[in-house]
């Protein structure tokens, strides 16, 4: 009788341990772990209705950006056009949608300066305490920063993190703009990546996102822009769009939707709302499978 009773409570502590580790409850732990979007992020037919529904009930966001940033927004914006109300966001979350509060912070990650936005994240919190992701992009000022800059940028969201740890910060990297692998925007990003990676955080590869078109086709070695033209026979000069080879060769309406995505074409635009998407599921809990 002793001998099974052991058995019993050993089974017990099994079972209560994998309860603990792989039975996770969604909204008591929606942590994710190194969490990088990019164009593996862009298959919006891969996220689970369930946990688009989870972060439209449990997201609160902020998002500071310009010109370049609006592409999230606008596409997100078509989003709801071209597949419907499950795509749903406005300011307050009313009606069951996303809540976001687009414009929240006014500037950039590098306008009026490079310092300016993390004084305005804390003035922001300070004024809204239900707000739970932090999400703010550059425009074009990776392409001229140092890497002193960019370690400022980090040193920067690591203290808010710090200092508000009920909320999700959403890291970005800077837009493409044609300097190609070995131009000091892709060193940067590249810095940018590599803190990301090893510190566990959020990361949104905006860059990565400009790399890639819809079928995986790589163009990041072909000097390509913010507007997806690229070199196509390495003579230097950007006389191609992958964008719109893209765009022309699939319906319009049925495999991609129009939208006005701020210095670059609709596909771009589209791309960055199913990224968005599938970060704000993740963020609501979904692990990614």
């Amino acid at each position: 009788m002793k001998k099974i009773q052991i058995i019993c409570i050993a089974i017990f502590l099994i079972f209560a341990a994998c309860s603990k580790d792989d039975m996770k409850d969604p909204e008591k732990d929606p942590e994710p772990k190194d969490l990088i979007i990019d164009h593996n992020c862009t298959k919006l037919t891969s996220i689970p209705s369930e946990w688009i529904e989870m972060a439209k009930k449990n997201l609160h966001i902020a998002y500071g950006h310009t010109s370049h940033g609006s592409q999230l927004i606008t596409g997100m914006t078509g989003l709801v056009t071209f597949k419907g109300s499950t795509y749903a966001w406005n300011n307050g979350g009313s009606g069951g949608a996303l809540d976001l509060h687009d414009y929240a912070m006014a500037g950039d990650l590098g306008n009026p300066d490079r310092v300016t936005w993390a004084s305005a994240t804390r003035t922001y919190l300070n004024a809204n305490a239900d707000v739970n992701v932090i999400i703010w992009s550059w425009c074009g000022q990776v392409s001229n920063a140092t890497e002193s800059d960019i370690n400022t940028y980090l040193s920067l969201m690591s203290a808010l993190e710090s200092d508000y740890r009920l909320v999700k910060f959403v890291y970005m990297t800077g837009h493409l703009d044609g300097s190609g692998l070995n131009g000091n925007l892709h060193l940067r990003n590249e810095q940018i990546r590599k803190y990301c990676r090893t510190n566990n955080k959020i990361l949104f590869d905006f860059a990565d996102i400009e790399s890639y078109n819809p079928d995986g086709v790589y163009f990041g070695d072909k000097r390509p822009n913010d507007n997806c033209d690229y070199d196509s026979d390495g003579n230097g000069s950007l006389d191609s769009n992958w964008a719109i080879q893209w765009q022309n060769s699939h319906v319009q309406g049925s495999e991609w939707y129009g939208c006005s995505a701020a210095h670059s074409q609709p596909l771009n635009g589209n791309l960055k709302a199913y990224a968005a998407w599938w970060l704000w599921s993740r963020l609501g809990g979904w692990d990614g499978n």
